[in-house]
């Protein structure tokens, strides 16, 4: 079920332990209502313990898992997955703007 006025950030991640808490850090710190999507596209570093330690901490934080497909077919999982009404995509290894989920959310208005 959709959730209105939610931003689902799905973020593909791919062997990407050096970079994903800090991807992870920013979207946090973004002040609107999100949950970010981490679609493992069957990294074989330390990127699922990294992600898993977050899962813990953070509600608005999902996790799926899948072979190897491709960024793509991550993205695309990602879609099927989300639950709001309003879907962005990051890269496991972005850097963003403090105010990226915001800028969002005004395009879109």
């Amino acid at each position: 079920m959709l959730k209105r006025n939610l931003i689902s950030i799905i973020i593909p991640v791919y062997n990407a332990s050096a970079f994903i808490s800090n991807t992870i850090d920013n979207l946090l710190a973004q002040e609107v209502e999100k949950e970010l999507l981490l679609v493992n596209d069957g990294s074989t570093d330390n990127s699922e313990s990294i992600i898993y330690e977050n899962l813990k901490v953070h509600s608005n934080i999902r996790y799926v898992k899948q072979e190897n497909l491709g960024v793509g077919a991550a993205r695309n999982r990602g879609i099927k997955e989300a639950r709001g009404e309003y879907i962005g995509f990051i890269d496991s290894d972005d850097t963003i703007s403090q105010n990226y989920c915001s800028y969002l959310r005004e395009i879109i208005r």
